[in-house]
């Protein structure tokens, strides 16, 4: 099949517990598939045990990101959209003994089974996990390589496809910002109106489905900025941050200058997301966990400082989504792969596009803002400290959402014939940015503030 870009909106925009969609969501569902698939195979003695490894970033950064935990709700039927995260928080705590059920067979585990490798190489993808099914002398009898490439989607080690890929052909074949560009020119279409017809045949929903799906992605994303700026105390992990969102907010309105109490406030958005997210909340990937906070932060604001309904955040999210899968398709957007560029980089880019969309702009200056959002990005590393999504992703959230909306004002007031660097340009700076990257700096907390910060 040819490699256009033809996945579902609602595979981009997924709904899961944090704090990282590549080492939690994907992690999740690695482990459902593992379990519906060895489901399938006849064995003449069932399985005997079960051992999954955790390989390269995902064993890097460890507890601190809370895949195993991950792993083990995938394994007893949690489902990333609607798991007790209060009760995926105390999995593995202690001594417990849980069951995967294949349908067929039982088997047993503990914290045991799932094991930090260290030492195992990655040559395709950073984030890989080993599942194996043992039989009673420790022997494997099935197994499966499952890889988490960033953003909850995963790739299996002999699958031809790549999970998720749409069986149909859509009305507008793209793979970059080039050839988005020239369908929105040709068609004399705006690029929401063309994700929308191209919605309509991967997933097979009318428009009033798309837009009823897209509506509670909307109140999913506005309701965690709400919660995050209700909710104080201190976050999980050895850090002991403490929340500033709430407090944030607070400040915001002792704030005499309306623009200080305007980029005040969408400081506290940004960041009370992304303290959801560290606190291990259902949050929306956008394009990741790591980097939840910018996309709803520049969405609260609109509906709140400036009144748009819902047709307009539509328009929004979607002119947001081609800009995140066009990153995704030709670069990455996982911090283990090519540093938080493809995170927080990527979600500032897809924040900026959203507001020219939200705003009737161009499908040119939308572009321009898009480049300029990730342009200053680029080099950003991954480097959370002592493995928590904390320090610096945070704050980090909060600077990506000021830097989206800075972009998308420069557009606007600019010429984008003036404008000399691509979006796609910087998509492959990235991407060869991330490549020249030394592994100590993309998500395996080896590096940078990770080693450079006591944190006590």
């Amino acid at each position: 099949m040819d490699d256009y870009i033809n996945s579902s909106v609602f595979a981009f925009y997924k709904v899961g517990p944090g704090p990282s969609s590549s080492h939690t969501i994907g992690p999740m569902k690695a482990a459902t598939l593992f379990v519906e698939r060895a489901g399938k195979v006849k064995f003449a003695v069932p399985p005997a045990a079960l051992e999954i490894r955790l390989c390269g970033s995902l064993a890097a950064t460890g507890v601190g990101h809370g895949t195993h935990r991950a792993v083990a709700g995938g394994l007893i039927g949690m489902q990333p959209e609607t798991c007790d995260t209060q009760r995926l928080s105390l999995l593995l705590e202690d001594a417990s003994v849980y069951q995967a059920d294949f349908g067929a067979f039982k088997v047993d585990f503990d914290r045991r089974s799932i094991l930090f490798d260290k030492h195992a190489s990655c040559p395709k993808f950073q984030n890989t996990m080993i599942f194996r099914l043992l039989d009673d002398n420790a022997e494997p009898v099935f197994a499966m390589t499952i890889y988490s490439i960033g953003g909850g989607y995963l790739a299996v080690e002999g699958d031809e496809e790549p999970e998720e890929q749409a069986p149909v052909m859509v009305p507008y074949r793209y793979r970059d910002m080039n050839g988005l560009l020239r369908l929105a020119s040709k068609y004399g279409i705006s690029i929401s109106r063309l994700m929308m017809e191209n919605e309509q045949a991967v997933s097979g929903l009318s428009e009033a489905e798309i837009n009823s799906r897209l509506d509670e992605l909307i109140e999913r994303m506005d309701q965690a900025v709400l919660r995050g700026i209700a909710t104080e105390g201190v976050l999980p992990g050895p850090i002991r941050l403490h929340r500033k969102a709430a407090l944030f907010y607070k400040s915001s309105m002792n704030q005499k200058q309306p623009q200080d109490r305007f980029l005040a406030q969408l400081n506290a958005w940004a960041m009370a997301v992304a303290e959801e997210n560290a606190a291990g909340n259902l949050v929306v990937t956008a394009p990741t966990l790591g980097s939840a906070g910018i996309l709803p932060a520049i969405l609260h604001m609109l509906r709140e400082t400036r009144g748009l309904d819902n047709a307009k955040l539509r328009d929004g999210l979607l002119t947001a989504a081609a800009i995140g899968m066009i990153a995704r398709r030709n670069a990455s957007i996982s911090g283990a792969e090519v540093g938080c560029q493809g995170e927080v980089g990527v979600a500032s880019a897809m924040a900026a596009a959203m507001l020219g969309g939200v705003n009737n702009a161009s499908s040119a200056i939308i572009e321009c803002a898009a480049e300029i959002a990730l342009e200053h990005h680029l080099g950003l590393t991954c480097d959370p400290v002592c493995g928590y999504v904390q320090i610096p992703c945070i704050e980090r959230n909060a600077v990506g959402t000021i830097t989206a909306y800075n972009a998308y004002i420069l557009a606007s007031v600019g010429n984008p014939l003036y404008h000399k660097v691509s979006f796609d340009e910087v998509v492959a700076a990235m991407l060869e940015t991330g490549r020249r990257m030394c592994p100590e700096l993309k998500e395996t907390s080896r590096g940078g503030l990770a080693v450079c910060s006591l944190c006590e």
